[in-house]
């Protein structure tokens, strides 16, 4: 791994989680669903375009921009590809970063070759 940055800590990833997810339950909010799985399904959808969108745009979603984090290749310290960033989101959506790798990355991370560093 080349020198990338410092990798970010497990407490301001999830901030940068929870501040999306609130933002898409906010904005959510003011659209009328009203089917209870429309209600539970939703806003899940809304999460995964904001994030997949922001990060393979910008190297980091909403959330990680207000905690000054940003995704970076575990290898190059590059730019991730949009589809491993779809990758990644989709099992941060299916809750999978609670599942650590010994290098502290979540199991997002690792099978999208990623990690989360403070950005400069």
């Amino acid at each position: 791994m080349e020198n990338q940055g410092e990798p970010a800590g497990l407490g301001r990833r999830f901030a940068a989680v929870a501040v999306d997810w609130l933002m898409c339950l906010l904005v959510m909010s003011f659209i009328p669903l009203h089917s209870r799985a429309a209600q539970n399904f939703i806003p899940l959808l809304f999460f995964f375009a904001e994030v997949s969108i922001l990060t393979a745009l910008q190297q980091a979603s909403a959330g990680q921009k207000v905690l000054n984090l940003k995704v970076v290749d575990f290898t190059t310290g590059g730019l991730v590809s949009p589809l491993r960033i779809g990758i990644r989101t989709l099992l941060i959506c299916l809750v999978l970063p609670a599942i650590f790798t010994k290098d502290g990355r979540g199991f997002h991370d690792h099978f999208a070759n990623s990690v989360v560093i403070k950005a400069n």
